[in-house]
């Protein structure tokens, strides 16, 4: 199959050749006519909680998998990792069975490994998280966490001031993608463990030590640090547009853009689970304390605010949601290359009607 695209990753114009699904060629455009005006690679959300009715902590079922799948499809996203935020070890471990079963029933949709947000965090820096869930790193406990995952890709949270610096390269040695985040951690310890080999944190600014002119903290050694990648909720809520401006001249190539969903599409607008609590209220998740509960944004919304908002090129702000963060989960998506899926994403000159095409013969 051959499709004609007027412009390619937000540049040329192009023509693709794919075969059973995967990219094979691509070629200077000869037409004078376009199968579509846009076209990209699929959206990929490193970070998200639930589907647009169903939340992945409190229902970790296939079906909630399936929720998250055909509610990310409608924005575009053709990869995306849930996250189970801080629960009881009941929960933990039924989440990651359910996600190593569903990828492997299922290789094709979008569920491509899970993000372990706690339970190793720091209790000052828990954000919305259940204090009574929080718990001390054991390495009987870690192990029994990485037989179950079976090698599937597997992200961890981890607050480092709890750590020590053996259990932090274990976990990296066994293929984990640690994270430093809720964490109250200093500038010294955060930078202690990036020279471990840890290379990611959990949504800057949100839920971490912050940054001042006396104490950096781990949002100063996060933006510092030239080999660490900086997730970002670009929703003007979570971080101020302005300070996301500067964290993008900062970071440049090593900050993308996440969701941090909550729910999808704005459908769920009360959730209860246990005591975490969160209403849909001007457009933001507030719990009963009235703090923030979790983002109520798409990456279509981040893809076309990195745009509009932050003054990206079209083809930057593709790369904040799509190669970005698939290179930092070092794997083979987000990209229009021969050899790689043919899963796009399409839209109009207006950046509206944004649709998910994945394409098999």
């Amino acid at each position: 199959m051959k499709l004609n695209i007027k412009h390619l990753n937000g540049g040329a114009s192009a023509t693709l050749e794919i075969e059973n699904g995967i990219i094979k060629n691509i070629l200077p455009l000869e037409s004078t006519t376009y199968d579509y005006i846009h076209l990209a690679p699929a959206l990929v959300d490193a970070h998200i909680n639930g589907g647009e009715q169903l939340h992945f902590t409190a229902n970790p079922t296939e079906e909630t998998l399936w929720d998250m799948h055909y509610a990310a499809a409608k924005n575009g996203v053709g990869y995306q990792i849930p996250a189970l935020i801080t629960s009881d070890l009941e929960t933990l471990f039924k989440g990651i069975e359910t996600v190593q079963e569903f990828r492997q029933k299922n290789p094709e949709q979008s569920i491509i490994g899970l993000h372990l947000e706690g339970p190793f965090i720091s209790i000052e820096k828990r954000g919305a998280h259940l204090t009574e869930y929080i718990r001390k790193p054991e390495l009987s406990l870690i192990n029994e966490i990485l037989s179950a995952a079976k090698g599937m890709p597997l992200m961890m949270t981890i607050a480092p001031e709890h750590f020590d610096n053996d259990t932090i390269s274990y976990l990296l040695e066994k293929g984990v993608i640690v994270s430093v985040g809720h964490s109250n951690c200093t500038y010294e310890r955060a930078m202690e463990a990036f020279g471990l080999g840890v290379k990611w944190i959990t949504h800057l600014f949100n839920a971490m030590s912050p940054f001042t002119h006396r104490a950096p903290g781990l949002a100063g050694a996060a933006l510092s640090h030239p080999e660490v990648y900086c997730p970002i909720i670009p929703d003007g809520v979570h971080v101020h547009h302005a300070t996301v401006k500067l964290a993008l001249k900062l970071k440049k190539d090593k900050i993308f853009f996440i969701s941090d969903a909550l729910f999808q599409n704005g459908l769920k607008t009360h959730f209860q689970w246990r005591a975490f609590d969160a209403k849909l209220l001007d457009g933001k998740y507030i719990n009963s304390d009235g703090n923030l509960a979790g983002a109520n944004i798409s990456m279509a919304d981040a893809l076309f605010t990195g745009v509009h908002e932050y003054g990206l090129s079209l083809s930057d702000s593709l790369r904040k949601c799509t190669s970005l963060p698939a290179e930092a989960l070092g794997l083979p998506i987000g990209r229009i290359e021969v050899g790689h899926p043919a899963k796009f994403i399409t839209f109009d000159e207006n950046f509206e009607d944004i649709q998910l095409l994945c394409v098999k013969n």
